[in-house]
């Protein structure tokens, strides 16, 4: 049988900001946006007590526990001790898997033979709190999934060991809403049904939930009767991605040549979401007829966010670009990339691009990505020339 460690920074934003400042711990801390209609990227267990949770408006966040300290995060500083905690795990997991910024999962399968799953998980869990002073928690089971629920049972600051054979009793009472997947609309549909424990989940036809979800109820049934085949995957730290395209004939179309690279960065900030990444540098290549070939980046705070991207990569474009050259071939870039939440960037966006992405995404994710696309209007494409001239003229 398989061993599956998951591991969880508890609040991790959180965590670092009391380790850097120690006043701030006992007390209501948000880390987020800092304006009105910035958003909660993690906040403390005494916010939480008054209602607080990720992802919700800093506005709701305030009305619900006005006494709370807010912090704009500091990304850099959570990129390093996330750092710290990976170097701990690769110097001593045998396979591991980095799935955020701050959850790691570990393949133990065979270990118990020589020394002990549960010994183990727990040395490595002692180490990364002595040596970063950051609190973690950990469930140890025969997948991912029960793993990871197990983790969510024992924070703050816990462990869990959910032996082999005992996955479904562990998981029965739980509500379907601590089913990873499991989201708020989905929840919403389930409760509908009068389907609010796990138990009842797992005792549904899957031909049932197949007709009510698509091909997302066979997932849900089987995680709910203890079942994931997914393996750990070894981590592999990416540097950057990219995207290019040589045109078959050179080309002055700058419209033609806007709409390609809003396909590109679309594609590459979808790609980042969907991997829990988050870029810092972005960088536009131009590639001449006579095939001098030209680049410029630009640093930026991290985001996976479509709109920022996409106005740094005009920006970059309309820097390069050389008038009465044709051009033969363009290129993005996303490098400087972080472990981070997949859905916004964590401190300035608004709650409702957050929930306009997520439908994007969902749609994407249903139907593949050719199923919703935004397109460069004339207007946007005249402003930009026209900005290009202003810049031309200085």
């Amino acid at each position: 049988m398989r061993s599956v460690l998951h591991l969880d920074l508890d609040s991790f934003f959180v965590s670092v900001e009391q380790l850097k400042n120690s006043s701030l711990k006992g007390k209501p801390l948000i880390v987020g946006g800092t304006s009105n209609r910035g958003v909660v990227a993690a906040c403390s267990y005494e916010a939480r007590a008054f209602g607080v949770h990720s992802a919700m408006p800093i506005r709701m966040a305030k009305r619900l526990c006005p006494q709370a300290l807010i912090l704009r995060g500091d990304y850099d500083s959570y990129i390093k001790y996330s750092q710290e905690v990976t170097d701990l795990i690769e110097e001593r997991a045998p396979l591991f898997e980095k799935s955020s910024i701050d959850e790691f999962y570990c393949d133990l399968t065979g270990m118990d033979k020589y020394f002990g799953c549960m010994k183990w998980s727990t040395e490595l869990r002692n180490s990364i709190i002595k040596e970063t002073g950051l609190p973690i928690s950990f469930g140890l089971s025969v997948n991912k999934i029960v793993s990871k629920v197990g983790t969510n049972e024992a924070k703050p600051n816990g462990t869990i060991n959910i032996p082999t054979g005992t996955e479904k009793s562990f998981l029965a009472p739980l509500s379907t809403n601590k089913m990873p997947g499991i989201g708020k609309e989905t929840y919403k549909r389930l409760s509908f049904m009068g389907v609010r424990t796990i138990k009842l989940l797992s005792e549904i036809p899957v031909r049932l939930l197949e007709r009510e979800f698509g091909e997302h109820g066979q997932t849900m049934w089987e995680h709910a009767n203890g079942i994931d085949y997914s393996p750990v995957i070894s981590y592999r730290e990416a540097k950057s991605i990219s995207k290019e395209q040589t045109f078959e004939q050179d080309t002055l179309d700058m419209q033609k040549m806007r709409l390609i690279l809003l396909n590109m960065t679309e594609k590459l900030a979808f790609e980042l979401r969907d991997s829990n990444r988050l870029t810092s540098v972005v960088t536009v290549k131009i590639r001449y007829a006579d095939f001098n070939t030209y680049s410029k980046q630009m640093k930026i705070s991290y985001t996976a966010l479509d709109k920022p991207l996409w106005q740094t990569v005009q920006r970059l474009f309309d820097k390069l670009y050389e008038r009465r050259q044709l051009i033969r071939l363009i290129g993005v870039k996303f490098g400087g990339l972080a472990y981070g939440n997949s859905q916004f960037n964590l401190f300035e966006d608004t709650a409702e691009q957050i929930s306009l992405l997520k439908q994007v995404d969902h749609i994407r994710h249903r139907w593949g990505y050719q199923a919703i696309q935004r397109a460069v209007h004339d207007k946007e494409v005249k402003q930009s020339d026209k900005a290009h001239e202003q810049d031309e003229k200085k």
